[in-house]
């Protein structure tokens, strides 16, 4: 097997103790061997650390490092990428799962398009691993088309840092996902999207992703706070562009599902 490069894995964790173990195997049996899996725990108050450390002591490649306090996702995710030293940088979080052959298959296809970032379809499952759906990606995605709706699963995605740096996640507390894969955008103007889907990504009930609701300012904030627009501008976009194409995508995966 071909050797692309080390991969840093980013994965986040708190409270995560009935999914952790889960999201670690699915790592561990990745057919591409050339990975560290540095996560970061967010001062959880279950057993989690417990259960990643008996990880850690089996595997030299997982690391895990602890936040003095609780500071949301996107700072865990943040001091996680401080520490990669890979060439590649991916992202799981602690309840999502990768199919074994992701990273082989993924990184093969960014070398033969020679891109810098890429993302794929994915599965999505509840909380017993069910399988609820699929979530198929375009081709392709640019800042313009990634401005109306966010079309890239977080869990896909891959960048290659060789050529665009390391991005670390704003000051965001939600939303900061989005804002990431705007940001590399900004620096690579393309993602080329896979349509084998290669992940699980659980569906929560009660998680900050399903209360759509109190995400509106969020996403008007990554607006404002990473592409500079005006507060007018910001939210004129969001209700006239990114709801009726964020409404006609939800429409097209509940077809596609049914």
């Amino acid at each position: 097997m071909e050797d692309y490069g080390l991969v840093s894995i980013i994965t986040p964790s708190y409270n995560c103790a009935a999914f952790i173990g889960e999201t670690i195997e699915s790592i561990l049996s990745q057919t591409y061997q050339n990975w560290e899996l540095l996560i970061t725990d967010d001062c959880s108050s279950d057993n989690s650390r417990e259960i990643i450390n008996e990880y850690c002591a089996r595997d030299s490649r997982i690391k895990l490092f602890k936040l003095e306090k609780n500071s949301g996702a996107g700072v865990a995710r943040n001091n996680s990428i401080e520490e990669a030293r890979g060439r590649y940088i991916a992202f799981c979080d602690s309840d999502d799962r990768w199919y074994p052959d992701k990273l082989e298959k993924q990184l093969h296809y960014m070398e033969a398009k020679k891109c810098a970032i890429s993302h794929t379809s994915y599965m999505t499952c509840d909380e017993n691993n069910n399988v609820t759906g699929i979530i198929v990606c375009r081709k392709r995605e640019c800042l313009t088309s990634m401005c109306k709706d966010d079309k890239m699963g977080f869990l896909t995605v891959i960048y290659d840092a060789s050529i665009i740096g390391k991005v670390f996640m704003p000051s965001l507390r939600k939303r900061q996902d989005w804002a990431l894969k705007l940001m590399l955008l900004k620096k690579s103007n393309v993602s080329y999207g896979m349509k084998e889907p290669l992940a699980y990504y659980r569906k929560r009930e009660g998680s900050i992703s399903n209360d759509k609701r109190s995400l509106i300012k969020y996403n008007i904030a990554v607006y404002r706070t990473i592409l500079g627009w005006s507060g007018i501008k910001a939210n004129l976009f969001f209700y006239f562009v990114f709801m009726p194409t964020h409404i006609k995508k939800l429409m097209f995966v509940k077809y596609i599902n049914r």
